[in-house]
């Protein structure tokens, strides 16, 4: 039998998932942070991240419902709370809203989720599949992404503000709420995988859920490179930019 490994080898391989295949690495995010993006790119990646964004909550919401230690349930609603926010207002939902409306989107518009990709669609239903028919400790796994994310939030903020004169305080307030908000879901995140995962085979489980949620944030860019960038082949009923060429 395979041994266990030990909590710093297992969390050593979980943090190399993100050198390795976290989409801060990707073309599009290149481009975006390089100040190479269209504003119809922009709105393009607004948009489409939007889905991403709505279907946060849904996810969590689907492991709280599932989950019988009310430790974890207690720890996890934050998360919705954080997305949702206590009231109208309020909440990273509303934040990336501002977001749109910054970079000359529709929030009626984006809140609809018209216009975005297919792709798109497949990829965070999926995710949202992932955590509500895996088990608890791969669906939390899953959504150790946060690992790497303040990295990206802090570059993503320096970059948009160099580049894009849409970006201000209010604009970037989504990110700027996320240095705060994800160390926590990071500590407790990965605790819980690091005691959970009690064998060889629940470790290598949640090495594959970390990968999987990695290929969900990757295929959205290859979406949106694909329709936005090269080729520029837009799906019918998609998002079409006034500034496509």
């Amino acid at each position: 039998m395979t041994s266990r490994w030990s909590a710093s080898e297992f969390e050593e391989r979980l943090r190399a998932i993100g050198v390795e295949r976290y989409h801060d690495k990707h073309p599009f995010h290149i481009r975006l942070h390089t100040g190479l993006l269209s504003q119809g790119q922009m709105q393009a990646w607004v948009l489409n991240r939007f889905y991403y964004q709505k279907s946060i909550p849904l996810k969590d919401a689907s492991l709280i419902g599932r989950a019988d230690d009310i430790a974890l349930r207690r720890e996890w609603i934050s998360r919705i709370i954080d997305h949702d926010g206590g009231d109208v207002g309020q909440g990273g939902i509303e934040r990336w809203l501002l977001l749109a409306e910054g970079v000359g989107l529709d929030r009626a518009y984006v809140a609809s989720c018209e216009g975005v990709l297919p792709a798109t669609r497949f990829a965070c239903e999926a995710y949202v599949r992932f955590v509500r028919e895996r088990s608890l400790l791969e669906a939390v796994a899953s959504s150790l992404t946060e690992l790497f994310a303040p990295e990206l939030h802090r570059t993503r903020i320096t970059a948009l503000l160099e580049y894009y004169p849409f970006a201000n305080e209010v604009t970037l307030s989504y990110f700027r709420n996320r240095l705060v908000e994800a160390p926590a879901d990071v500590a407790f995140g990965l605790s819980y995988v690091l005691d959970h995962a009690q064998s060889r085979e629940e470790q290598e489980l949640c090495l594959r859920a970390l990968r999987f949620k990695t290929d969900v944030l990757w295929a959205q860019l290859d979406a949106l490179d694909y329709a936005y960038v090269a080729p520029g082949r837009i799906p019918v009923g998609a998002f079409v930019p006034l500034d496509r060429s």
